[in-house]
């Protein structure tokens, strides 16, 4: 089978990364869901911290591989054209960089001085299926980032940077160049490049009936009918309700 169509054939509307920032990762799930798509949801990384605001960007992405003494001696950070570095360096302004370390939290990926250099340069966040280093320095950055764990050790230890810009996995889904992440308390989501669009435009009345929804059950509404809504007058009351709220 073909890979997607590249990244940059595929069009976004303005509004749409936006939208997406408004909705949420279940959210998400259950529309990709509905389309097939069941392993979006990076598996195993988390917020360094909360409070952060839902992260959305495109997917840049960098691929670790084991180490070997020969190739990733403490010194290796010093050749220019080191893939870590040259991805910190080159991760576009508004896009989130995407590191598969192979599911391998037993040594960073990047720390807190790396990562604060990409927020100084725009990035919108970070997501590695690796650990971080110096994570209360990451964590405590606006930038958000998405980690396994904190991970004392240097990447060297572990992980050998090999490539940028090509497709990878993280957390066990495929993501490629510029896909769309998400990511927010309850995780990241993987959205192909060519259903951004679509997602982002269905997530706004998904979550207006899911507030509806949660209206219903704190004034002691039964879920059956409500969620899914099967009862003919849920809907006629969501009707009235996305009236009154939404004009």
């Amino acid at each position: 089978m073909p890979n997607p169509q590249p990244a940059e054939s595929i069009p976004l509307r303005p509004e749409s990364l936006l939208l997406l920032s408004r909705a949420s990762t279940a959210t998400v799930a259950t529309l990709l869901f509905k389309r097939g798509y069941h392993n979006a949801y990076v598996q195993g990384v988390a917020p360094l911290a909360a409070g952060k605001p839902t992260m959305v960007g495109p997917a840049y992405t960098l691929r670790y591989i084991p180490t070997r003494p020969d190739t990733d001696p403490l010194d290796a950070f010093r050749e220019p054209d080191h893939p870590q570095r040259v991805a910190v360096e080159e991760c576009p302004v508004g896009a989130v960089l995407v590191m598969d370390c192979r599911q391998d939290a037993s040594a960073a990926s990047a720390g807190s001085i790396l990562l604060t250099r990409m927020q100084v340069r725009g990035a919108a966040g970070v997501v590695t299926d690796g650990g971080i280093r110096d994570a209360t320095g990451a964590g405590a950055l606006c930038m958000p980032v998405f980690a396994a764990k904190p991970s004392a050790p240097t990447n060297l230890t572990k992980h050998h940077a090999v490539d940028i810009g090509l497709p990878v996995a993280c957390g066990g889904v495929a993501v490629y160049p510029g896909d769309i992440v998400m990511g927010d308390g309850d995780g990241v989501m993987i959205i192909p490049r060519h259903l951004a669009d679509t997602i982002a435009a269905e997530s706004v009345e998904m979550e207006l009936f899911e507030a509806f929804v949660l209206d219903e059950v704190n004034r002691g509404i039964p879920i059956i009918g409500l969620y899914p809504p099967t009862d003919p007058e849920t809907l006629e009351r969501f009707g009235k309700w996305h009236t009154q709220n939404c004009g």
